[in-house]
This record gives structure tokens, sequence and C-alpha cells, in this order.
């Protein structure tokens, strides 16, 4: 009964088998709960006057565009 030997005879077919991409399994997403009143860091496109709006009144302006925002979802 012949046997394949562990090392390939062919010295291409040996580097081949060096450069040959590793199977690699990807790892499960870990889905993690949401903590409550926490904020999430976002990028949001404003346009120039409504941002020198909320700026105006000086620094706490990202929680007041938050604050108009939630108003509004209320409504």
């Amino acid at each position: 009964m012949a046997t394949t030997p562990r090392r390939p005879a062919n010295p291409k077919d040996a580097a081949e088998a060096l450069f040959r991409p590793a199977k690699k399994v990807a790892a499960p997403a870990v889905e993690r709960p949401a903590i409550p009143n926490t904020k999430e860091l976002v990028s949001l496109k404003i346009d120039s006057d409504v941002l020198a709006y909320f700026q105006a009144d000086g620094p706490g302006w990202q929680d007041r565009i938050n604050d108009t925002l939630r108003a509004a979802v209320k409504r």
C-alpha cells in the first residue's frame, strides 16, 4: 500500500504549500447587551448655521442638540 510522503517531493509544490493562505475560522461575534443611558459616538452632518446656533451658548452644545432631538422623537 503506497502512502503519500509527508513533504512534497517537488520543490515548487513545497513552496506553494508554504505560501498557501491558512484557513482560519472566524470567531463568532459577541453580542453585548446595550448599557442603558449611555451615549454613542456618531458622525453626523449638520448645516453650519444650525451648528453655530447650538454652539453660540458655549459648552454643552452637544447635550442641547441631544435634548432637542429627544424632544422631536417624543412628539
